[in-house]
């Protein structure tokens, strides 16, 4: 006599067309996020090969921003297929990552104010990606059974 806790989105509201454009949206945010991760790291590296100082901090900053873009980007992937659990972690992520982001960038003397800005670009991309995550269309297709 134990309910069942659904695990996958509903197939029917998960294969409409407007939830898989949705996800779409999403994939596109997140794969700029991760594009401009990308280049984050990449301008360390030119900065580094070019004799400028280059701290520690930004070379695992832009790292860790990054292999969270990937990681991002392959739940998103988990989620359009239906798997509630990629889902609801990415909901989590596209709403942490822009605020640790921008709050580290905030603390005074930690990054110079291009790493900053550029950082500030990744956290509006994903960000953005968020608002389309949590909106309520794909909320309903991930609806828990009761």
């Amino acid at each position: 006599m134990g309910t069942t806790r659904r695990t996958t989105a509903e197939p029917a509201r998960l294969g409409h067309p407007q939830a898989q454009q949705a996800f779409g949206r999403a994939k596109i945010l997140v794969a700029a996020y991760g594009a401009l991760s990308a280049a984050v790291l990449a301008a360390v590296a030119v900065r580094a090969l070019t004799g400028h100082p280059v701290t520690s901090f930004l070379w695992g900053r832009s790292a860790g921003v990054l292999a969270s873009a990937a990681v991002t980007y392959w739940l998103t992937v988990l989620a359009a297929r239906g798997a509630r659990w990629a889902f609801l972690r990415v909901r989590v992520i596209s709403v942490l990552m822009p605020l640790v982001i921008v709050g580290v960038d905030l603390i005074p003397g930690l990054c110079p104010a291009w790493f900053a800005l550029v950082q500030a670009t990744c956290a509006l991309a994903v960000g953005a990606a968020a608002f389309v995550v949590n909106g309520p269309l794909l909320r309903a297709a991930f609806r828990q059974a009761r």
